[in-house]
């Protein structure tokens, strides 16, 4: 439970800047409409890049670069409140919240692979449900933060929070498996965990 509530919590400071990247720029920033979708499109860009570095870089060690991945998230998002009033700025953290939030996406599903022993099947469709949890719940207390009125960069800000969150529950998480002495004898390559998101194909034997 503690691996899924990486996904629900951490990725979710990615889906609270991204549901509301729109008005940042139009309204924080004072661009045009049209900008915003290119800004999207640097941040699809930013996340295509950061599944594959991230892919690379849970197989060499997977607890570090779960562990940088959502500190580097905090940092980013924290980068876009406070600068989104530059186009410039808004621009490069957006593409480095989208850059770490998808290189955190192998790590956790790799993660959930690990401690779900002879469960991969169950384990993987529960990692959507996580992510899409974390989705609804980035866009929830952005939202939330904007009605409370903290302003339109105030969705960072929760992002920030979250990502910090999710290092939380991922510290607890190894914790708990440290002190049960229980340690995954089989680990998927993050690749692998990366493709098995998708497809939601997972070999059950080598």
């Amino acid at each position: 439970w503690f691996a899924l509530g990486i996904g629900a919590v951490g990725f979710g400071g990615f889906f609270a800047m991204y549901s509301y990247i729109a008005p940042m720029i139009t309204d924080v920033a004072g661009q045009p409409e049209w900008a915003v979708s290119l800004v999207l499109v640097l941040v699809g860009v930013g996340m295509t890049i950061g599944n594959i570095v991230g892919g690379a870089l849970a197989d060499k060690d997977l607890r570090f670069w779960l562990y940088v991945g959502l500190i580097a998230l905090a940092v980013a998002s924290i980068g876009l409140a406070l600068t989104a009033q530059w186009i410039v700025c808004l621009v490069l953290f957006a593409f480095l919240v989208a850059f770490c939030g998808a290189a955190l996406s192998p790590s956790i599903q790799t993660r959930l692979m690990d401690v779900a022993e002879d469960n991969q099947s169950i384990a993987a469709a529960l990692n959507h449900s996580a992510l899409n949890i974390g989705n609804s719940l980035g866009a929830f207390l952005g939202g939330l933060a904007i009605a409370a009125g903290l302003g339109l960069v105030a969705p960072a800000w929760v992002g920030a929070l979250l990502a910090l969150g999710g290092l939380i529950v991922a510290v607890i998480s190894y914790r708990v498996e440290d002190r049960s002495g229980r340690h995954p004898a089989h680990r998927m390559p993050a690749a692998e965990a990366a493709t098995t998101a998708i497809t939601g194909s997972i070999p059950t034997q080598r």
